[in-house]
This record gives structure tokens, C-alpha cells and sequence, in this order.
């Protein structure tokens, strides 16, 4: 990741990515970028996608906090903790963040152009919203200016609402405990098969690997277990309650 972070803020990923993640990595760095799509094919196509992923982090983070009107040093921790920035680097990060978070285009286009990015691969949006919840909740609660903004950013990915819910109850607490039914996505009284099923698809869906492999950035592989063993936790849970094996 080393390696995309001097691109990042070289501004030279803006033309492989193109689109307004592009151009805000493009007028950072001092010079235009053109609409264009991601590179097409290759290790080429891998990079720029988890390049967009990052900086898409970046910019829907800023707009967040500039929803929340504020931007806390423990919401600042807890995007570090999501990604191993260089401390040189740091400083020039920041010069993004603070960019995409005075600029006056809004957050839709940085989150449309994600979702088209991304539209095969709806668990990798999944996991980009889960870790805006984690920097949500940095300071201990996910205010309502925040939960609307993440609603709306959710709604541009694609997912509905029962995937929104499902994201929310892994991330929003924390992941401690929560209702484990919220977590695999499924109510109380679907049977015993629903969710056993449901639980499956989770955990092939979400395996770090998996999703890695569909663009999302190594920095998250912690974030992603994390997910994982909370469905897995749930799933454990509803278990023993409805005594299966």
C-alpha cells in the first residue's frame, strides 16, 4: 500500500482513476485530470481500484464531516487505524481530505462514480460503507446529521435496506454484541434454514480474501476479519439459542 499512497498524493493514480475522484487527486497535486474510466484490464484495472477505494474513503469522509460540521482528532484516529499511512505522507493526506471537504460539488459524485466502480461487487461497497460507520462512531456515537448522510451514501451504492442495516449493526456499535440477527441480516422469525443460509452467503461474500481480490485495499484486511468473525460471533449466537448444530 506503501506504493499507492505516492501515487495518491503524486496525483499520478488521477488519470487511471479519472472521474471526480481523479480530478480531486488531479487539483491537489496541481494539475488537470480528464474524465475518463479506470484502467480496463490487468494489474493495472486491480491498482486503480483499490487506489479509487482509498481515495473514495478519503473524499466520503470528508463530506461526512463537513454533514457532522466537525471534524474530531478521534474520527482522525480512526481512519489512521483503517490505513497504514506513512507519517511523511500524513500531512499530504490531509491536503486531500481538507480539499474534497471544501469543495463545493457535493458528495454524490465521488459516491456515484465509486458505485459504478464497484457495481459487480456490492460486498465491496458494503465493507467502503462499513468503514465510513467506523469513522462515524469514532467518538463514541453516530450522529443523526451522519447516519442520514450514510443513508444517502448507501442508497448511490446500491444497497437496500436490509444491507444497510446489516453494515450498521457490525460497525455501528462497535461490534459489541448487537442484536445477531441485525448482523446476519435476517428476522427473528425466518426459519432455521433462511438464516443458516443467510449466514453462509455472509461469510462467502465477506472473507477478506474474496474481497481483496475484488478490489479492496489490503489496509482493510483487519477491518474485514473483524466483520467476519462478528457474522460469525451471530451466527454462533442465534445457534444456541434455536439449538442447531
Amino acid at each position: 500500500m506503501a506504493g499507492i499512497w505516492g501515487k495518491i498524493i503524486g496525483g499520478a493514480a488521477g488519470f487511471a482513476i479519472g472521474g471526480p475522484l481523479g480530478a480531486l487527486l488531479g487539483a491537489v497535486a496541481g494539475h488537470a485530470v480528464d474524465r475518463m474510466g479506470a484502467a480496463a484490464s490487468g494489474d493495472g484495472a486491480d491498482a486503480a481500484r483499490q487506489t479509487a477505494f482509498t481515495v473514495a474513503v478519503i473524499a466520503l469522509s470528508a463530506k461526512m464531516a463537513k454533514a457532522d460540521g466537525r471534524v474530531t482528532r478521534d474520527e482522525i484516529a480512526a481512519f489512521r487505524q483503517l490505513f497504514d499511512i506513512p507519517p511523511e505522507l500524513r500531512r499530504d493526506v490531509g491536503r486531500v481530505f481538507d480539499r474534497a471537504r471544501r469543495d463545493a460539488g457535493g458528495f454524490k459524485p465521488y459516491a456515484r462514480q465509486i458505485a459504478r466502480m464497484f457495481a459487480d461487487n456490492p460486498a465491496v461497497l458494503e465493507e467502503l460503507l462499513g468503514a465510513l460507520f467506523h469513522i462515524a462512531r469514532a467518538d463514541g456515537v453516530v450522529h443523526p446529521a451522519e447516519l442520514d448522510y450514510l443513508s444517502s451514501v448507501a442508497r448511490i451504492f446500491g444497497l437496500d435496506q436490509a444491507a444497510f442495516d446489516r453494515v450498521r449493526a457490525a460497525r455501528a456499535d462497535g461490534g459489541g454484541g448487537g442484536d445477531p440477527y441485525a448482523i446476519l441480516g435476517v428476522d427473528r422469525d425466518d426459519d432455521d434454514e433462511a438464516v443458516r443460509a443467510a449466514w453462509r452467503r455472509l461469510t462467502r461474500e465477506t472473507h477478506p480474501d474474496r474481497l481483496i481480490a475484488q478490489g479492496m485495499p489490503e489496509d482493510l484486511v483487519e477491518g474485514a476479519t473483524e466483520r467476519m468473525a462478528r457474522i460469525n460471533a451471530a451466527w454462533d449466537r442465534v445457534r444456541k439459542e434455536r439449538g442447531l448444530k
